[in-house]
């Protein structure tokens, strides 16, 4: 099963780079959330990925969105990750992808984790989905340009 544009977005709490538990209903009501879920940790397209939405992540924030990431990586991995990059935004581990099969972010015949980007809105309803392995940028552009089409209505 595959969460749609349209769909509320399924509600998880996992744990984050910094020790501290992320759940998506924290949001609700208060902020749209950017949720991204990514192969691995340090590769280079997981790379390449992260340092872009760190790079628009203020563009993010001023449009009153947070970016969440979501692999399957420890979170010590991801502590390592996220301060290697300067990424100042969460990275949340899932370990044995419950969440991310929950989402349906899979790739490749479902057997790899795929690179999946939600726009969720402040009601916690999906606006947007942007399934890309290789266009690591477009992640990053899509969700902007959905935050700019919210804030328009």
């Amino acid at each position: 099963m595959s969460v749609k544009v349209g769909d509320t977005a399924p509600d998880f709490t996992l744990p984050a780079q910094n020790g501290s538990t992320v759940s998506l209903r924290d949001f609700r009501g208060k902020q749209a959330v950017v949720l991204y879920f990514y192969p691995k940790d340090d590769t280079p397209g997981c790379t390449a990925e992260s340092c872009a939405f760190r790079d628009q992540y203020e563009v993010f924030k001023n449009a009153g969105a947070e970016v969440i990431g979501v692999s399957g990586d420890s979170s010590e991995s991801h502590q390592r990750f996220a301060a290697k990059y300067n990424l100042p935004f969460t990275l949340l581990s899932d370990k044995g992808d419950q969440v991310r099969k929950l989402y349906g972010a899979t790739a490749a015949f479902g057997l790899f984790p795929g690179r999946v980007t939600y726009v969720i809105d402040q009601q916690g309803v999906v606006q947007y989905v942007f399934d890309s392995m290789f266009n690591f940028n477009g992640h990053v552009e899509e969700a902007l340009k959905t935050l700019k089409q919210l804030a328009a209505r």
